[in-house]
């Protein structure tokens, strides 16, 4: 189907994939003030850049609801774009360096120990 579609053909790795997923999550986890920052500004962003659309006060104040909704929700899946362009370097170097049957098991590892740390963040961020 991409071949019909691109010129070029594309090679899609399912373990590369599958690599550079878990080591997204992982930073997504463990980097989770960030990835919530970067929402922030992302969703400030749209809302400042949809506001200069608008010549009319009250037609941008009567649709300001919806917009701002719409919005927080392309902000929250952006959101996730560095750390995927992180992930892929992440993986591209497990690969490199040890192998690549490593690069998903270290992955996994680091899923699961940000996983844990994320669950100890949170914990101790309600009980204060």
């Amino acid at each position: 189907m991409l071949t019909e579609i691109l010129p070029f053909r594309v090679n899609l790795d399912a373990t590369m994939i599958a690599g550079i997923s878990l080591w997204s999550l992982a930073l997504y986890l463990g980097l989770s003030p960030v990835g919530e920052w970067v929402m922030y500004q992302l969703n400030r962003w749209f809302n400042f850049a949809e506001r200069s659309l608008y010549t009319s006060q009250a037609e941008f104040e009567r649709t300001r609801k919806a917009r701002e909704s719409q919005n927080a929700f392309y902000a929250s899946l952006f959101s996730i774009i560095p750390f995927i362009v992180v992930g892929i370097f992440l993986n591209w170097g497990v690969e490199v360096s040890l192998g690549r049957s490593w690069a998903i098991s270290m992955g996994i590892l680091a899923s699961m120990g940000c996983g844990v740390y994320e669950l100890g963040r949170r914990s101790e961020q309600s009980s204060e």
